[in-house]
């Protein structure tokens, strides 16, 4: 895996040099949005000019999600029982030699999805994703219509209502599929595997099994998700798609993955393993898992877009951690905020990681701020006051031409 992922990664990173002719200028905008943790507010402003922001208001607090290559926003409020869309001003359209960007004002789309809990959001294909878990279903959107305030929508239906997700995946649909009864003393069903549909909803394979499947992400060819024995890796080449478990070898300590994160420009995912350690996950090539124990339980962890081979890493000491992807290691450490224990309720305001380019960013609930970070030291570049308890965040942006 490792020595053809450095050669992808040193391509991925190089990326294309802009050029700007007469009458154009080159341009780098990120435009970050933050989900407050106890109000149903969401703050959208530009990194560069931070007193340049707009306001939103939707019904409760959200997890949002960015989504169309960054013009799309999700914010999804479960307790709500509601999902809200935003549109987010930024456009990067790439045209193989240079990209060329426009910026506009954020602004809420029409679109409203309502129903029974909904949690995960998944994109590909062209089709957004919303699972609603006491529903028995999932709302598909198709992402250009929805960012156009205009979107083709259809509910795809589950056996019962669960806790799971649904996938696009070229002409099949993916649906995790779980016990049709409660077992003796548990308050939730078990969720069992995951079944590829046709559009209409019949089933196309047998039940791949993959027991408390949880988490999913897309990297090349391959979907992954959690399992309590492995990782399901799910591949489709033009057919339908083929399932493989990849189970957890001896080797690893006891644990399992219920989070994945995709990475661009190699094939590979990271993966959260017990509470206070990573896998990074080869779905093509043995052995499929490496792991590393981090040096304190882990509060949040994200990939760097521009640069494949790392990862970020933040821990319940208030350290951030850059994380060598390709080695499997920790090659930097820094501490960047207060403690934030893991103790307590799993949605208690700790905070959440982004990346803008070459600043990780930071939300500090209970200092009021998002922390900017350098990437290459690990050293604060500044912070931004954020009215009331900042804490999902995402960021949307790059470079290109401006016409």
């Amino acid at each position: 895996m490792f020595l053809r992922s450095t050669a992808l990664a040193l391509v991925f990173a190089a990326g294309y040099t802009l050029s700007a002719s007469a009458g154009e200028t080159s341009k780098t905008h990120w435009r970050v949005f933050i989900g407050d943790h106890a109000s149903g507010k969401i703050t959208a402003l530009d990194l560069d000019q931070p007193d340049t922001r707009w306001s939103f208001d939707v019904e409760g607090p959200a997890r949002i999600y960015a989504f169309g290559e960054g013009q799309g926003i999700a914010a999804v409020q479960g307790d709500k029982n509601r999902v809200d869309f935003l549109k987010t001003g930024v456009v990067i359209e790439s045209h193989g030699d240079h990209s060329d960007i426009e910026v506009s004002d954020p602004a809420k789309l029409p679109t409203t999805l309502t129903g029974g809990y909904p949690v995960h959001v998944v994109e590909h294909s062209g089709l957004l994703a919303v699972n609603f878990d006491k529903d028995g279903r999932a709302a598909l959107a198709d992402v250009k219509g929805l960012l156009a305030g205009d979107p083709v929508l259809k509910d795809f239906p589950q056996s019962v209502p669960h806790h799971g997700f649904v996938a696009v995946m070229g002409d099949y649909v993916l649906s995790t599929v779980s016990a049709l009864e409660k077992p003796l003393g548990s308050e939730s069903l078990p969720r069992l595997g995951l079944q590829a549909f046709d559009p209409a909803g019949q089933p196309v394979s047998d039940l791949a099994a993959c027991p408390g499947i949880h988490g999913e992400a897309f990297s090349g060819a391959y979907l992954a998700a959690g399992c309590s024995d492995g990782v399901l890796a799910v591949k489709a080449d033009g057919a339908r798609p083929e399932f493989k478990l990849l189970p957890y070898g001896p080797d690893l300590p006891q644990g399992k993955t219920g989070t994945l994160l995709g990475v661009k420009g190699m094939q590979a995912f990271l993966g959260n393993y017990g509470a206070d350690g990573v896998v990074v996950v080869d779905p093509a090539d043995a052995p499929h898992f490496t792991y590393a124990r981090l040096p304190a339980r882990r509060v949040d962890f994200i990939l760097d877009p521009a640069h494949a081979e790392h990862a970020f890493i933040l821990t319940e000491d208030g350290s951030l951690h850059r994380f060598n992807m390709l080695e499997a290691k920790i090659e930097a450490s820094a501490a960047v905020t207060q403690a934030y224990s893991m103790d307590g309720h799993w949605s208690d305001p700790r905070p959440r990681l982004a990346m803008a380019g070459e600043t990780v960013l930071l939300t500090d609930p209970r200092a009021g701020v998002i922390r900017k970070i350098d990437a290459d030291t690990l050293k604060e570049a500044g912070t931004i006051k954020v009215e009331g308890m900042p804490y999902t965040i995402v960021s949307v942006g790059g470079s290109g031409v401006a016409h």
